[in-house]
């Protein structure tokens, strides 16, 4: 490497005979060029980096990676899961369409189903996703698109995905699923037949709570292009730090999964047992509403996510929250730890208490979303919980 002459000029990168082992990390927010002449010929032909907000390597590699996992081509990072869900709506939706929801999508994208959408002159409709008949009733001549999660969040009720999918091809709406309750070692929804992937990366496949990121990919490339350009567009840029942390995390993926699904079985049977629980809101369990259509999607898998629901109401989800102490009380999913959530004064906070009754959302209800750590050691400490609810 040639000495530098000032402390203001960029050194080039040293070369190297042999390659790093592990993704560098690139966090430069613009390249440069020779001259106009191959600037021009590189945005022409779309190839390397230009400016970090139109993309950077570390978010590619990323891309890529998850691109594999969901059998799917030419997906892109963006800033968080719910900017992946704005890049589809800017960048498919116009004026005068129409949108049909599943009606337990995550808050803040019902909210933006329900008060953001409808400002710019799109409207909304929601539906029941685990009844393909209340989608069809839902879909009207404008109908753009249809967005479900194959899993909802909190009450673990599962979308009829064959009916929808059948539907939307029938009628030629766009289907857009949210993959990341379920992930690709779950399920993959382009493979089934939907037209469009989403992932809140930040979640099971970074997995570590250190980064925020999105996911999105289509199966048509124009339908990318046009996502894409209102991701650059809008600046919903992911982070190079962040995308270098989840590609990290990436690389033990099928084995926490593996090993956080194992243990929410092995916990939603222990909690069925346990004093002051109501009920146990598992897919792997023969008790769930909807353990058929589990089996049918998901064959032998059931993901880590559950819910239960205390016997008690407020005073019992505090007494129970104070006695887990060692289990984060924290509105997220996906970490390599588990963590509690309380839907009623979280994620569901803005509904009415009526709203929160008719969704099977109570004051004791709690979701968990399940780690990697000992099993018999976090049925013990849920254990020691449930009795101090029960006694709350």
């Amino acid at each position: 490497m040639k000495t530098p002459t000032s402390l203001v000029r960029r050194t080039a990168w040293p070369t190297s005979t042999s390659a790093p082992v592990v993704t560098p990390l690139q966090p430069s927010v613009v390249y440069a060029s020779p001259d106009p002449d191959a600037l021009d010929a590189q945005y022409d032909d779309a190839s390397g980096f230009t400016y970090a907000r139109e993309g950077h390597p570390n978010a590619e590699v990323l891309a890529a990676k998850i691109d594999m996992l969901e059998g799917a081509q030419g997906g892109f990072i963006t800033g968080s899961g719910m900017s992946a869900i704005s890049a589809m709506f800017l960048g498919l939706l116009k004026a005068g369409d129409h949108v049909v929801g599943g009606d337990q999508l995550y808050g803040r994208t019902l909210r933006m189903m329900t008060q953001d959408l409808p400002r710019l002159g799109i409207t909304t409709s929601l539906a029941d996703p685990t009844d393909a008949a209340a989608i069809v009733a839902a879909i009207r001549p404008e109908t753009r698109l249809v967005l479900v999660e194959v899993i909802s969040n909190p009450t673990i009720r599962l979308a009829d995905m064959e009916g929808i999918i059948a539907v939307c091809r029938e009628k030629g709406v766009l289907l857009a699923v949210d993959n990341t309750f379920t992930t690709p070692r779950m399920y993959q929804p382009l493979t089934a037949g939907a037209d469009i992937v989403i992932h809140s990366v930040t979640k099971l496949l970074a997995g570590h709570s250190d980064a925020t990121l999105g996911y999105i990919a289509a199966r048509d490339p124009d339908l990318t292009s046009a996502m894409m350009a209102a991701n650059v567009t809008w600046g919903l840029t992911p982070s190079p730090f962040d995308c270098w942390l989840a590609e990290r995390g990436l690389h033990s993926f099928d084995l926490r999964f593996d090993r956080a699904e194992d243990n929410a079985r092995k916990l939603a049977q222990a909690l069925s047992d346990m004093p002051g629980i109501a009920r146990v809101i598992y897919p792997g369990s023969a008790s769930h509403l909807d353990h058929n259509r589990a089996q049918a999607l998901f064959g032998a898998r059931a993901g880590n996510m559950l819910s239960f629901e205390l016997t008690g109401g407020r005073e019992a989800a505090n007494a129970f929250t104070r006695s887990a102490s060692q289990i984060a009380f924290a509105p997220t999913l996906g970490d390599v730890g588990t963590t509690l959530s309380h839907p009623a004064s979280s994620s569901h906070r803005a509904l009415t208490p009526d709203a929160r009754t008719a969704m099977g959302i109570s004051e004791g209800f709690f979701r968990v979303s399940v780690g990697i750590e000992d099993a018999d050691m976090l049925i013990a400490e849920i254990d020691i919980a449930a009795q101090a609810a029960a006694r709350a």
